[in-house]
C-alpha cells in the first residue's frame, strides 16, 4: 500500500505560479512512477505530467513550457511547478504513484483557481 498527501493547492492570478507537492509514504521502494492528473468540472480527469525512477518526464501538451515535475533524492515526493499560470489550469490535481505491479494509487487532490 501506498499512501499519498498532496499540499500546495490555492489561488493564483493568470500568469501566476503554484507549487504543488505530494509525499509518499508507505511500500514507496515499489514506486515506478509518480505524476499528477487534473480534472476540470464536467471533464474527464487528464494526465498532467509524470516521472519515472529514471527521472524520465512526460507532460501533457497543454502545459509543455509552463509546468515542470520533478522527484526529491529519495524518490518519495513529487512536485509540480506550474508557471504562467490559465484560467483554463483551473482543476482539481490528483497526486498518483504507479507501482511495480501496475497499480495505481491517487492523492485525495487538491484545489488549483486561476482567476483575476
Amino acid at each position: 500500500q501506498v499512501q499519498l498527501v498532496e499540499s500546495g493547492g490555492g489561488s493564483a492570478q493568470p500568469g501566476g505560479s503554484l507549487r504543488l507537492s505530494c509525499a509518499a509514504s508507505g511500500s514507496i521502494s515499489s514506486i515506478k512512477v509518480m505524476g499528477w492528473y487534473r480534472q476540470a468540472p464536467g471533464k474527464e480527469r487528464d494526465l498532467v505530467a509524470n516521472i519515472d525512477n529514471g527521472g524520465r518526464t512526460n507532460y501533457a501538451d497543454s502545459v509543455k513550457g509552463r509546468f515542470t515535475i520533478s522527484r526529491d533524492n529519495t524518490q518519495a515526493t513529487v512536485y509540480l511547478q506550474m508557471n504562467s499560470l490559465k484560467p483554463d489550469d483551473t482543476a482539481v490535481y490528483y497526486c498518483t504513484v504507479k507501482n511495480a505491479y501496475y497499480r495505481l494509487y491517487w492523492g485525495q487532490g487538491t484545489q488549483v483557481t486561476v482567476s483575476s
